[in-house]
């Protein structure tokens, strides 16, 4: 089956992309939750000219994503935590908590769009998170979790 994707989908594609998949996941999940729609003839070629349309504004979103990924270069972030003996933390440090910390940074980028290599974190040290800023800029940051004084 044939669609055109209206919404970013995890492991599928993103927005405006045309994706074969199987027919039961496109009609029973992606076009009733409105992540999708049906690539017909008519379709492909709407689909065509707002993509045409749009390439101009990209160019500038994918310009203001680079910036913010150089940003990244330069920027040495520590986390701090409660911890306990040795290097256990007492909780965890998540993806949410990476994006308050960028975001104090002057780096505003949705929880969404960060992955931390392991998922949480729950012992001190220095781990690596993946950024995605744009479907074409993707950046790779490090990051220390240090304990609370």
């Amino acid at each position: 089956m044939e669609l055109i994707l209206k919404k970013d989908v995890e492991n599928l594609g993103f927005k405006d992309d045309v994706v074969n998949v199987k027919n039961g996941y496109g009609r029973n999940f992606l076009i009733p939750q409105g992540f999708a729609a049906l690539a017909t003839p008519s379709a492909k070629k709407v689909l065509a000219e707002t993509v045409k349309q749009r390439s101009y504004k990209e160019q500038k979103n994918i310009e203001e994503a680079k910036k913010q990924a150089a940003k990244l270069n330069n920027l040495d972030l520590k986390l701090t935590a409660k911890a306990g003996g040795g290097d256990k933390m007492f909780g965890s440090i998540t993806d949410a908590d990476l994006s308050e910390a960028l975001a104090k940074e002057g780096i505003e980028l949705e929880k969404k769009y960060i992955t931390i290599a392991g998922g949480n974190i729950k012992r001190l040290g220095q781990y690596e998170a993946t950024l995605r800023f744009h479907r074409e800029v993707i950046s790779t940051f490090t990051f220390d979790v240090v304990a609370e004084a």
